[in-house]
């Protein structure tokens, strides 16, 4: 989920501005013999930015590549869906509607996975982060229609879609809507259904304060150059012929953010500004064999998540349910 520092969240369903310095987007062949564009791939790199080596680039157009099943409800039947074949559909559908998509990234759990797989914390929810401009409500509710009449594309062959409408397939195979709409925060969600809990997560995001809580869930890969490789090159991928991949940490230091997840090392900033202060991702990662840096003062980071775990959660019975 998408750590907020507001508690505007609308869930819909019982059941900093993000990329402000992103890299260009390198939309052609990649790095070591592939032809890139000299316009974007020789540009210089912040702190916050790395380019993926190749065997990275591997493991993300693998986890892109594999099915992931939507179970439906009731009758509805199980959809198999790619992450990159929904991402394109998306994003091609908000565009058709005059909803711009800046770039679209992967982002926590399976983009720390894809940089550093032995880290032991595998990864759940497949978050896509899709970066676009949301300035009405008209523009929220724009982009919940366009996704779910997505969803229809996905259905098995010989399916009736004739009296299937938005409202049916999100009673179907939406496990979680979420809508942020402040002054500093313009986000929402969309959380597909699966049984075991992998759910891939469509986040549609104009800004937001904080959307990491600790350095090692701060990355993100922007999956642009990737996607359209797939679309326009007919030669596989291979370590003399890809596209350039950038990530970046929202952490600040993308080397030393993961440095932290090769090492197994807590690290955060002003966790007070986390929503519930991240003190259970905290315990999680401790119980995982993580360890806070040495230089870190553990009472006063452990007396700031407790903090602000109670203001944002002051009801017992709120407490239990989230713990």
């Amino acid at each position: 989920m998408m750590p907020s520092e507001s508690g505007a969240e609308s869930l819909e369903r019982p059941a900093g501005q993000v990329g402000t310095d992103a890299a260009s987007v390198e939309a052609t062949a990649g790095a070591a013999g592939g032809g890139p564009d000299p316009e974007t791939s020789s540009a210089p790199l912040g702190r916050h930015q790395s380019r993926l080596s190749w065997p990275q680039v591997k493991r993300l157009d693998a986890l892109l590549r594999e099915p992931i099943p939507i179970h439906g409800r009731g009758n509805f039947p199980t959809l198999s869906v790619q992450p990159r074949q929904i991402v394109q559909v998306v994003r091609s559908s908000l565009e058709e509607q005059g909803l711009h998509v800046h770039s679209v990234r992967l982002h926590g759990s399976a983009a720390s996975h894809v940089l550093h797989p032995e880290s032991g914390l595998g990864y759940k929810d497949l978050d896509l982060v899709f970066q676009m401009d949301l300035q009405s409500e008209a523009s929220f509710q724009l982009t919940k229609t366009v996704v779910l009449a997505c969803l229809l594309d996905f259905l098995p062959v010989g399916v009736s879609r004739a009296k299937i409408t938005p409202l049916t397939l999100k009673e179907a195979y939406v496990q979680k809507l979420v809508k942020v709409f402040t002054e500093l925060d313009r986000w929402s969600l969309i959380s597909l259904s699966n049984k075991s809990g992998k759910n891939v997560e469509l986040k549609f995001v104009d800004s937001v304060r904080r959307q990491f809580e600790f350095s090692i869930d701060s990355f993100q890969i922007i999956l642009d150059s990737l996607l359209l490789f797939g679309q326009c090159s007919f030669t596989p991928m291979s370590e003399d012929f890809h596209p350039t991949v950038t990530g970046e940490s929202l952490y600040g230091d993308f080397a030393e953010a993961l440095e932290h997840l090769q090492h197994r090392v807590i690290a955060t900033r002003s966790p007070e500004e986390i929503r519930g202060g991240g003190l259970l991702k905290y315990c999680h990662l401790l119980v995982r064999g993580f360890r806070p840096r040495p230089s870190t003062d553990v009472r006063a980071l452990q007396r700031y998540m407790c903090s602000r775990f109670f203001i944002d959660f002051p009801d017992p019975v709120e407490q239990r349910r989230i713990l």
